[in-house]
């Protein structure tokens, strides 16, 4: 595996595999990385030649300065995970480069990035946007691949990759789970053990909800009862828990075409989302 970190070396290396005519498949992460991000790589190297993936703690997403702070940073054991995955090329870009002085434009995908996170988390999707947008002029790949448990997050970087042309072909990959269900993230670090124990409600509250809606009970309800056995569960808040369509993430009230649940809550101090199908 390459590891380069100034754009001159990545444009080297990308030359050589567009030179071979190969196909590059890319997977953006912020490190800190776990079997859900592997998962990625698995399926990047089914699309494509070369797999490239790029780690960035991205400053612009975060509306914390807490929480960009204490995100976990471990540059030497996600280089191994990702060689021993057969990952081609690491990008490890710096931020002054991507950000140079007097960098002043930003990518705002309207309507999908206005409701649920962007609503709990002003600013975040135009960080994550612009970075993307970044990321993929520097790479041009193929194919980009993005996990489906920041759903809201794969369903703007569609938007902003089909409006600005940047990657016709983005890849959503489905979430991988602990064997108790709770979805992989970086953050599932900051649960002690009687909050990891607890955080399993969420994934177990949308489930209830699904089948219940599947069942035919009204949708109202079914929410009802998810919001209530999270905040029985231990969860301090519950941000949303909505029924939505998969496309548009507009709220739904009834069943209708292809859905999606989408919750987010916090137990401790950590903030957990999830999703699932309906």
């Amino acid at each position: 595996m390459q590891t380069v970190r100034e754009f001159s070396a990545l444009d080297y290396a990308l030359a050589v595999f567009v030179g071979n005519d190969e196909r590059i498949a890319f997977v953006p992460t912020m490190g800190a990385l776990h079997a859900g991000h592997i998962a990625l790589v698995d399926r990047a190297k089914e699309l494509a030649d070369r797999v490239v993936v790029s780690i960035f703690v991205n400053p612009t997403q975060f509306n914390d300065p807490a929480d960009l702070k204490r995100y976990p940073r471990q540059e030497g054991s996600d280089a191994a995970k990702l060689e021993e995955a057969g990952c081609d090329l690491l990008w490890l870009p710096r931020a002054e480069d991507l950000y140079p002085e007097g960098f002043a434009t930003t990518v705002s995908v309207s309507g999908l990035s206005e409701r649920w996170e962007g609503e709990h988390r002003p600013g975040h999707f135009d960080g994550v946007a612009t970075v993307v947008a970044k990321l993929f002029n520097a790479v041009v790949p193929n194919v980009a691949l993005f996990g489906e448990k920041d759903f809201q997050q794969l369903a703007v970087i569609r938007r902003m990759a089909l409006d600005l042309g940047l990657c016709s072909n983005i890849v959503g990959v489905p979430t991988v789970r602990e064997d108790d269900g709770l979805a992989l993230s970086s953050r599932n670090a900051f649960l002690s053990d009687l909050e990891r124990a607890s955080a399993v409600a969420l994934p177990r509250a949308l489930g209830s909800a699904r089948a219940q809606i599947l069942e035919g009970s009204p949708v109202a309800q079914a929410l009802s009862e998810a919001r209530q056995s999270l905040v029985q569960a231990g969860f301090s808040g519950v941000d949303y828990f909505a029924l939505v369509n998969a496309m548009t993430l507009e709220p739904l009230d009834a069943p209708a075409g292809e859905m999606r649940l989408i919750a987010a809550a916090v137990i401790g101090s950590t903030r957990l989302i999830d999703n699932m199908p309906v």
